[in-house]
């Protein structure tokens, strides 16, 4: 029998490991710096489906994704939640390889606020009065970028909104994790490889007219992809909640300090006013998470 809290430990250490390698993939992405976001997004979705088909097969899971596959509704629900994916994929490396990172970690920082709302306007979920204050503080650091002359951040909108809409979906279909990411990617992996195909077909792209290096990276893009999600559906299985909700905090602080330290892209006091208004929404919203976690479980009366 398991030990618990070693299980425990162990999930922490996989659940740190997969937020900050998120944090840190952009410097990843720069490595591949010259090439077209769209074809990387390609690379990433064709070498991903090798990739979590070898952790499919290596965690046993086979039976499981056979019987996902067989049913259309979920197939139809995965495919749309695919795109969902690919759209913020691609948006995030082009935010990464045109200087917008800062953007992009704002984004991923008010994303566990949209997911709530979301969870309101299509769930019915109730909200407490903590989280409605976060929810509006997190409301008035967009407004206040937008209305002090930087315009509406539309890549951190357009990032927190897909990938918000990515989760719903994936809690409404019971799907497991990885399950669903190796049959989301291979809906899209046809369309990746054929773009790839015609690229090459025209003679253009990386893909046979790079060096080792280049063609290295674009495989590893797959395992850039895959392996942290493994980590964290191990550690979500391993961890509370509430753990997982700190923990999710790691990846666009990751970013941001990637973009300042790493990118050389500069932070105004504008940007910094829109930050501290999100830290802010953030550390009312982690409170409450706290209080909801402590909170006694209520029985149903006998």
């Amino acid at each position: 029998m398991a030990d618990p809290a070693r299980e425990r430990r162990l999930g922490f250490v996989l659940g740190v490991g997969a937020y900050a390698t998120w944090g840190a993939v952009p410097l990843f992405w720069r490595q591949l710096q010259g090439l077209d976001a769209i074809e990387i997004l390609a690379h990433r979705a064709a070498w991903g489906l090798l990739a979590f088909a070898l952790f499919v097969v290596a965690t046993r899971q086979v039976p499981a994704l056979l019987a996902t596959a067989r049913q259309p509704r979920a197939m139809a629900i995965l495919a749309g939640s695919g795109l969902l994916l690919a759209a913020n994929w691609g948006l995030f490396i082009w935010a990464t390889l045109s200087g917008h990172l800062l953007q992009a970690s704002l984004g991923y920082f008010i994303n566990p606020l949209v997911s709530v709302a979301l969870g309101v306007g299509f769930l019915g979920e109730r909200l407490s009065r903590r989280t409605l204050l976060a929810i509006a503080l997190a409301t008035v650091g967009v407004v206040w970028l937008a209305i002090t002359g930087g315009g509406v951040p539309w890549v951190a909108l357009a990032l927190a909104g897909s990938f918000g809409a990515y989760g719903l979906i994936r809690k409404v279909i019971a799907v497991p994790a990885l399950v669903g990411s190796t049959l989301e990617t291979a809906v899209l992996a046809p369309v990746a490889i054929g773009y790839l195909a015609w690229l090459a077909h025209r003679g253009e792209g990386a893909l046979g007219h790079s060096g080792v290096r280049t063609h290295l990276l674009l495989v590893a893009t797959g395992f850039v992809t895959a392996v942290p999600l493994a980590w964290f559906t191990a550690a979500a299985r391993r961890l509370p909640l509430s753990t997982i909700g700190f923990l999710q905090y790691l990846a666009p602080t990751g970013q941001f300090v990637t973009a300042l330290a790493a990118l050389g892209e500069h932070l105004s006091r504008r940007k910094l006013v829109a930050f501290g208004f999100i830290w802010v929404a953030l550390a009312v919203f982690t409170v409450e998470l706290v209080r909801q976690a402590r909170a006694p479980v209520q029985r149903a009366p006998a």
